[in-house]
């Protein structure tokens, strides 16, 4: 099974789906968006072709606006890809805590039964979950709960220090001090490089002049 008449196929299968629930289809980046007040949800489908099978990996996510326009101006990625960037971002496989977990395609009925799991699952578990967790607070529990443990809703661990600290700044979270001090603790554990340690001094920096609305 080729992977563009693949991708063309679950894209026409799942668009109504999307459509209904306030979601447009952006092929280019293989995924389905949804502005939002405080910047989008999407769902990104990546599909790997393996002999006669195609395998799929669903991820589903959420952007903060307010996080993302400080966050990239630290993180070193792409200028081109900063208004694509997510905040949080995770596998159904993961969020099942299923990590490597793919769904193996062979036959056009695969492909129909893979999109009534996709929706079902995106129905009951997925879209709530993102719509109560794009807002400051809740990505201020997600990110700063626990702080010595890995977060399951990032792929990049130092990421996740900077856009927690820059959470707590922008909820004026009384111990942001204090969250400044874990992370920095949490980026020499995971073995941040020496860059991105004097980037993250940098980002504190910048936070602890800057003045929020």
């Amino acid at each position: 099974m080729l992977v563009k008449p693949f991708e063309a196929a679950l894209y026409e299968k799942l668009r109504l789906f999307f459509e209904q629930r306030g979601f447009a289809l952006l092929a280019d980046k293989k995924q389905f968006r949804k502005i939002t007040p405080t910047g989008f949800q999407n769902v990104i489908f990546t599909a790997t072709a393996y002999d006669e099978e195609v395998w799929l990996e669903v991820n589903f996510g959420c952007r903060n606006e307010q996080i993302e326009q400080i966050a990239q101006q630290f993180l070193g990625n792409t200028r081109d890809f900063w208004n694509d960037s997510n905040t949080i971002v995770i596998s159904i496989g993961k969020y099942n805590n299923a990590k490597y977990f793919r769904y193996k395609i062979m036959t056009q009925p695969d492909v129909e039964d893979v999109c009534d799991i996709v929706k079902d699952f995106l129905a009951n578990d997925g879209f709530p979950f993102l719509s109560n967790s794009d807002s400051l607070h809740s990505l201020n529990e997600i990110f700063n709960t626990n702080i010595h443990k890995p977060c399951k809703f990032v792929y990049n661990q130092v990421h996740r220090c900077f856009k927690g600290i820059i959470c707590a700044k922008l909820i004026h979270h009384k111990d942001f001090l204090d969250l400044a001090d874990k992370h920095r603790d949490m980026l020499f554990k995971i073995g941040a490089t020496p860059e991105e340690l004097i980037t993250f001094e940098r980002l504190l920096s910048f936070l602890l002049y800057h003045s929020v609305n």
